[in-house]
């Protein structure tokens, strides 16, 4: 096993925690139906990307490019790369200020420690090493969550409530978030590149298939259930919703175990993800530019390097990490929808020699327009009341705040990229 695992080092993450927090504490156990869903959607999309990789022996970029275009490649490398890059900066805030909590350190000191130990250990060791820790810390936070949900007293009845699906108001940020931990742009785009890292072939394609099993849908699975659990039973809208807070929470209210318990597992799960977050963006950058992905290229090592030291800004962002931290993974909902497409078109075309099976078609189908759905009621949540974008409201979309408005400007253009790749896939099958 090995490359999925790095896949759920990231979707095992801060990020997921926030949300998974946020919407066990905000709506109780009425948004479990997603948490289940995100494990088998987050395994269906890794499976999905793993063929494409497998079947090309390629990285994406580089097949998007020969077979869509340079302007193609182009638009998925933006948009992972800001997607990632975002995600960076408050995962590093979430490590620093769970360091600090920890040890006493001053968080913004943790943050440039941080920043270098990423630098020299990838650009050093490379991915193996990512790797053998991912698996590492990964199986170590899945044991932190588990021990804690024996610690804590869950009403299972009210839990088996809420598989029945339905998003309550103001939910759908949270549930966009949830999905986003396993759903995401980053993890569809790397898998190609973590494969190569690692030698496999189309001859490995069964041994990748059981690393996706494993990784996304046991392990992520598990830990996902547990802390949603944990946080739906114990937490409520009134405790101080942040990162740290919620482990705090925890202990006047089921004891010093379970908090513990729960800061080392966000702590573990924070190292974890920024480690396997920080080589996506120079993956891609190298793929598009015809370098190599490996540190066996210095051009490659020279981007891994930029990226470590670039996070080191994370810890010095003012504000609340869990809202953040969820926003972050709504982003990268919003994103994930074209990378989607862009896989299936790419399996369903002459790029790959063995075209996906209608099962595989009907899941990804579904998987796009569920992602769409909640990428679509989450721009819609940012959106102020009475502005109609499509309508050209310019008075009222200049209202939006920066960082949402930019949400929106995201959206609309991936929208409008995805609507192209259908049109022209329909018409090359018309052809």
């Amino acid at each position: 096993m090995g490359p999925s695992w790095v896949a759920g080092a990231i979707a095992a993450g801060p990020a997921t925690i926030a949300s998974l927090v946020t919407g066990g504490a905000l709506f109780g156990y009425s948004l479990l139906w997603v948490v289940v869903l995100s494990a088998g959607a987050g395994a269906l999309v890794q499976y999905l990307s793993m063929r494409l990789g497998l079947l090309t022996e390629r990285g994406i970029v580089a097949v998007v490019e020969d077979h869509l275009g340079e302007t193609w490649a182009w638009l998925l490398v933006a948009d992972a790369v800001i997607a990632s890059g975002v995600a960076q900066l408050v995962i590093m805030k979430t490590v620093a200020t769970v360091s600090a909590t920890v040890t006493g350190v001053d968080a913004r000191v943790w943050g440039v420690a941080w920043a270098l130990i990423l630098a020299v250990g990838l650009a050093g060791r490379g991915y193996r090493f990512l790797e053998l820790a991912a698996k590492l810390l990964v199986s170590l936070v899945v044991v932190a969550f588990v021990a804690s949900l024996f610690v804590v007293p869950v009403d299972y009845g009210a839990a088996v409530a809420g598989l029945v699906p339905s998003i309550p108001s103001g939910g759908a940020l949270v549930a966009a978030g949830i999905l986003g931990g396993a759903v995401h742009i980053t993890l569809i785009t790397m898998q190609s590149y973590t494969m190569r890292s690692r030698g496999w072939t189309r001859d490995d394609y069964d041994t990748a298939t059981f690393d996706i099993g494993a990784s996304m849908l046991v392990a992520f699975g598990i830990y996902s259930l547990a802390i949603f659990l944990v946080t739906a039973s114990v937490l409520t809208p009134d405790n101080t919703l942040t990162a740290v807070g919620a482990a705090q929470a925890l202990g006047p209210l089921v004891g010093a175990n379970a908090k513990w318990l729960f800061l080392l597992g966000l702590w573990g799960a924070a190292v974890s993800t920024l480690g396997g977050n920080t080589i996506v963006p120079p993956f891609l950058l190298a793929d598009k530019l015809g370098w190599g992905t490996t540190i066996d290229d210095s051009r490659y090592r020279g981007l891994l390097v930029v990226v470590a030291l670039l996070s080191a800004p994370g810890a010095f962002i003012g504000g609340a990490v869990l809202g953040q931290l969820v926003l972050v993974l709504a982003l990268g909902t919003v994103g994930t929808p074209f990378a989607i497409a862009i896989v299936l078109y790419l399996l369903n075309s002459d790029a790959v020699p063995d075209r996906n099976s209608t099962l595989a078609n009907v899941g990804g189908v579904a998987l796009l327009g569920v992602t769409v759905y909640l990428a679509a009621n989450f721009v819609r949540e940012q959106v102020p009341d009475g502005v109609d974008p499509l309508a050209g409201n310019m008075a009222g979309l200049a209202s939006i705040d920066p960082l949402p408005g930019a949400v929106l400007a995201f959206a609309i253009a991936l929208g409008i990229a995805m609507a192209g790749l259908g049109v022209k896939y329909v018409a090359e099958e018309l052809v």
